[in-house]
């Protein structure tokens, strides 16, 4: 369903492609979301998912990547510490920061769930050849930019 706004064309192509963006990824990430165990949020997926890629990082940068505030990653990091996937320590060169790193217990985790969120994304995005992925990609970071 487009927009049933009464505005100028351009308007009205902005809010309609809007409405299929924000569709479209509601759709995918809810069928991705499917393969994330229950329990465990999407942001908390992210910060494992971070911490794994790049290793340890302190909670500023773990909130400048995944967009949050952070206050925020303060709790999401808490319950992934609780559930024992991560530890937070004292940066020893400079104490003002606080470093999360993954326990061994998160490294498996994330280590094995990961290919799974692969195989799904990579199946969901199948519609699209190389070459339409490439342009979404694009076209997706230009539009994320600040303006």
């Amino acid at each position: 369903m487009g927009t049933r706004h009464q505005g100028t064309i351009d308007e009205i192509n902005a809010l309609n492609a809007f409405i299929k963006l924000q569709r479209a990824s509601e759709s995918v990430s809810t069928r991705v979301h499917a393969v994330i165990p229950h329990g465990l949020t999407s942001t908390q997926f992210g910060v494992l998912e971070a911490l794994h890629h790049l290793g340890p990082l302190c909670q500023g940068e773990l909130a400048e990547k995944l967009l949050r505030s952070g206050g925020n990653l303060t709790l999401v990091v808490a319950n992934l510490e609780k559930a024992g996937y991560v530890i937070r320590e004292r940066d020893p060169a400079d104490r003002r920061f606080v470093v999360v790193k993954l326990t061994p217990t998160g490294t498996n985790f994330i280590a094995e769930l990961f290919p799974k969120i692969v195989a799904k994304v990579s199946g969901e995005m199948h519609r699209l050849s190389s070459t339409e992925l490439l342009d979404l990609g694009r076209l997706c970071k230009k539009i994320g930019l600040p303006a």
